[in-house]
């Protein structure tokens, strides 16, 4: 957290060309930070030395905050270190509740496992009558309540909000400087759409699939920036002023 955090406020003085002497001394510091470990099982250490887990089973994953919400994993640029995170999910297990399950749902997602991502939205939605609220235990249990609020002990809006922004990082992903198209859709999801999308960037987005591949992807950018938006191995470039609208088709060629 420390990492993303030193990472974005140097990109904000540089952007706004101010602080240059604390942007600099941010630098120095953020390179002195431990670096992410492998540990002997495959997954992410989650402390400064390769323990032993006392709860393995723990609904706890703060040690991936580099992977979501934070943008220092990916399977992309770092494909060590993502397949470190699959590996602690995977130790970790599926039963948990509230933020948790939400959390989970956003970094599979992340790991571009949209099966897996959706199985555990699904069961975020476990249907749980009320009275039975005092039942309900971290492990094993949650689910959703029949006003559609989060069912962990005794309630939990991150729980909520986490499985909304989980839909979200399923259909687009975003970061400063790419934005990725259906990273994640899983295979339930054959077809679909989605507008009003704002990425980072400033990039408002529509999308169109059918049979489970892209069909239309419409950018509309708010404040003239440039990105790189990718679909299935493909990528394109997109630099418009603003208020200015692009249309590209399933293969994202420009219409």
């Amino acid at each position: 957290m420390i990492s993303e955090c030193f990472t974005q406020t140097i990109k904000a003085a540089e952007e706004l060309n101010i602080d240059i002497t604390f942007k600099d001394s941010i630098k120095n510091a953020l390179g002195k930070l431990y670096p992410y470990q492998v540990g002997k099982e495959g997954n992410l250490q989650e402390w400064y030395y390769d323990w032993k887990d006392a709860d393995p089973k723990h609904r706890h994953q703060t040690h991936l905050y580099g992977l979501y919400p934070g943008h220092q994993i990916s399977p992309l640029k770092t494909p060590q270190l993502a397949q470190a995170a699959r590996k602690t999910l995977e130790i970790r297990g599926d039963n948990t509740t509230g933020w948790s399950k939400g959390w989970r749902i956003n970094l599979w997602a992340r790991l571009n496992d949209g099966n897996h991502a959706y199985k555990m939205f699904r069961e975020l939605l476990t249907y749980v009558e009320p009275d039975e609220a005092k039942n309900i235990n971290y492990t094993g249990g949650g689910g959703t309540y029949p006003n559609l609020l989060d069912a962990h002990p005794p309630f939990q809006i991150d729980g909520n909000f986490g499985g909304a922004a989980g839909v979200l990082e399923m259909l687009v992903q975003s970061d400063d400087e790419n934005i990725y198209l259906l990273p994640a859709l899983p295979d339930t999801w054959q077809t679909g759409s989605l507008s009003g999308v704002i990425t980072r960037g400033g990039f408002e987005l529509s999308i169109k699939w059918k049979d489970g591949k892209l069909l239309e992807a419409e950018v509309l950018s708010n404040n003239g920036k440039r990105t790189e938006m990718y679909y299935n191995g493909k990528s394109v470039s997109i630099n418009i002023k603003k208020g200015e609208r692009l249309t590209f088709s399933g293969d994202l060629k420009q219409k």
